[in-house]
């Protein structure tokens, strides 16, 4: 019996996901295990496999926002009767021939239509199959669709087609005509009145993004605890173990490592607020917040307080390289129970970061700065860098977080007490 594919939940906070483009066709055999498609979620794009054998007899979305457990394709033998099979699996009884006829008709009217299936258009007479994303590029960029080939099935053109070639190299339609226009008079424009913009679609991380930092802004009571360092022995101790080393620590790794020493002589800081209870955590799992093209990812290191300099730096290093491929694995950006944001190598001094939930507190690091600083009653140039606590108030109090800020002090300012 045909088997109904539906949009997997590929990640904890995954609400939609977004079919990039299918790896099978109609028609296609498909063996359990197989990539059927390209989905794009909140925090990575990921491979949709399948579980069943047998033929691809229907792909419901063949790019587009699904939401979870939205109806996207349907495996079973040649010459079932799918059609029955989907709309018993739908909330309403809604043909695919009867909603691309409302598609169209809707797009006629207004011109603007946002669905999940294929769509067509006239041009000059013709009928161009292209898909609700493509059109909307390629209008956005004012190309004519009638000048791209299509690479989607039977001939469709997908989002990949416009993305990939250049306006300039679409030869415009009037570029063959001679048409003479009357002289008129040179007229200064306004600029003033005149405005240029660009629109872009809401990625799947960033609605995340600005869905879980609004739900943490709004409802934990933040408040911040400042501290400055001096950073003289870190930058000797940094020096001395990089020197004849493969292995380049980074002090991005010290204050990961330093934090991670810091939070199991402060469980109160190493905590979740859960509603009706507080968890505090004996594991120590930092999550590392990496820029990447769309926002924020937080791969996590788990039991950080557990691992070495050289440990450290090589997974921050491949978590982030994933993070920037969008290769990262569910589990690997889950169970943080404290998150550390540096921006110190983009030049920011000081900054607050918005609590990752669950967790009770983020750390935010500024850059190491050279300044005048007082040294045996005598003013000197000095490293110093600043972090700053963000605290969730419902879990730590202000005393419990400065404490925990002195501890981290003391172990930058002397990093050899990481040996202890």
């Amino acid at each position: 019996m045909a088997e109904i594919i539906r949009m997997p939940r590929m990640s904890d906070t995954m609400e939609e996901g977004n079919i990039i483009g299918w790896l099978k066709k109609v028609g296609d055999k498909v063996e359990p295990g197989e990539t059927l498609a390209e989905v794009e979620t909140d925090k990575a794009t990921m491979e949709l496999d399948a579980f069943v054998e047998g033929t691809l007899l229907h792909i419901a979305v063949p790019e587009g926002t699904v939401a979870i457990d939205g109806i996207i394709a349907v495996i079973g033998q040649p010459g079932e009767d799918w059609q029955t099979i989907v709309k018993g699996g739908q909330t309403s009884n809604v043909n695919t021939e009867d909603l691309k006829t409302t598609i169209v008709s809707l797009e006629t009217e207004n011109n603007n239509i946002s669905a999940p299936s294929i769509s067509s258009e006239l041009t000059e007479g013709q009928r161009i199959k292209a898909s609700p994303l493509a059109k909307s590029i390629a209008k956005e960029s004012g190309i004519n669709l009638s000048q791209i080939q299509g690479s989607g099935e039977g001939g469709r053109i997908i989002k990949k087609d416009i993305v990939d070639i250049k306006p300039a190299n679409i030869p415009s339609p009037m570029a063959s005509k001679t048409i003479q226009t009357p002289v008129k008079p040179i007229i200064t424009p306004n600029y003033a009145l005149e405005s240029a913009y660009e629109d872009k679609t809401v990625s799947q991380m960033r609605k995340t993004i600005a869905r879980r930092l609004s739900e943490s802004k709004f409802t934990a009571p933040h408040f911040y605890l400042s501290i400055e360092i001096n950073m003289e022995r870190a930058i000797e101790v940094r020096e001395h173990l990089n020197l004849n080393s493969e292995v380049r620590i980074s002090f991005n790794d010290l204050v990961i490592r330093s934090v991670a020493s810091a939070l199991k002589n402060h469980p109160v800081i190493n905590a979740s607020w859960l509603g009706d209870r507080i968890r505090y955590h004996q594991e120590v799992h930092i999550g590392v917040a990496v820029a990447v093209e769309d926002g924020l990812l937080v791969p996590v290191i788990k039991h950080a307080d557990r691992k070495t300099l050289s440990q450290i730096n090589g997974e921050v290093k491949m978590l982030a390289g994933k993070a920037k491929e969008k290769k990262l694995q569910p589990d690997e950006m889950q169970g943080n129970t404290f998150t550390i944001s540096n921006l110190g190598m983009f030049g920011i001094e000081e900054f607050t970061a918005i609590i990752n939930p669950p967790d009770a507190c983020i750390l935010a690091v500024g850059g190491i700065i050279q300044k005048p600083v007082v040294k045996n009653g005598q003013i000197v140039v000095g490293n110093t860098m600043k972090v700053t606590l963000s605290c969730d108030h419902r879990v730590v109090d202000g005393a419990s977080g400065a404490q925990f800020l002195q501890t981290l002090k003391a172990i930058l300012e002397e990093p050899l007490l990481l040996l202890k």
